[in-house]
């Protein structure tokens, strides 16, 4: 899939949800990159420390709410969004420019958005997906052939929206901060477009 994007450089910022300057998340992007001086092997351990070290809110079934990178990080629970702005946050602080990135999924019910990330390495773009893994879904970091947790094919249900975000969805936003319950939240509807 040919991804939609700007020039990288404006992929290295931070803001209120994307905590570039956080503190905690300085310190675990250093971790990293002390241990992997490489872009692509930092992404590498960068992905799989969010994909396993921070619990995804169903999986877990923990109903709190966290949204910024620094909620994230300090819950160690996160929805597929909040994941995803956390692994944005770690790739930023290291130099490694990141995006945010939607597909609507539907489990057979209304559509709903499912959120990863895009970082540009070896001078292309490349989807992430660092929701977590479970029976039924083994999402990997891949260079050129993607693993995401819900691939979407030739006649499987679903829409991958090309764009790479600089900024979290107005819509996934205005959905995390509007709710009590991740949990709840999964139940009674996701936003169905960035």
């Amino acid at each position: 899939m040919q991804l939609v994007a700007g020039e990288p450089m404006e992929y290295l910022g931070g803001d209120m949800v994307v905590e570039v300057d956080h503190p905690a998340v300085r310190a675990l992007a250093g971790e990293l990159r002390a241990a992997h001086p490489d872009d692509v092997d930092f992404m590498r351990a960068a992905f799989a420390w969010v994909r396993d070290r921070i619990r995804h809110s169903v999986d877990a079934q923990d109903p709190r709410i966290t949204v910024t990178a620094g909620e994230v990080l300090s819950a160690g629970v996160g929805l597929c969004y909040a994941k995803s702005h956390l692994l944005v946050a770690v790739a930023r602080a290291a130099g490694v420019p990141a995006g945010l990135c939607y597909q609507q999924l539907t489990d057979g019910g209304e559509p709903f958005l499912h959120g990863l990330v895009a970082v540009y390495l070896a001078g292309r773009w490349h989807r992430q997906d660092p929701r977590g893994n479970r029976t039924g879904i083994d999402a990997q970091f891949r260079l050129g052939r993607e693993q995401l947790a819900y691939p979407i094919t030739n006649g499987s249900a679903g829409l991958n929206f090309p764009e790479v975000h600089v900024r979290p969805s107005p819509n996934v936003i205005a959905a995390l901060r509007g709710a009590r319950d991740a949990l709840e939240l999964c139940r009674a509807g996701l936003p169905a477009t960035p």
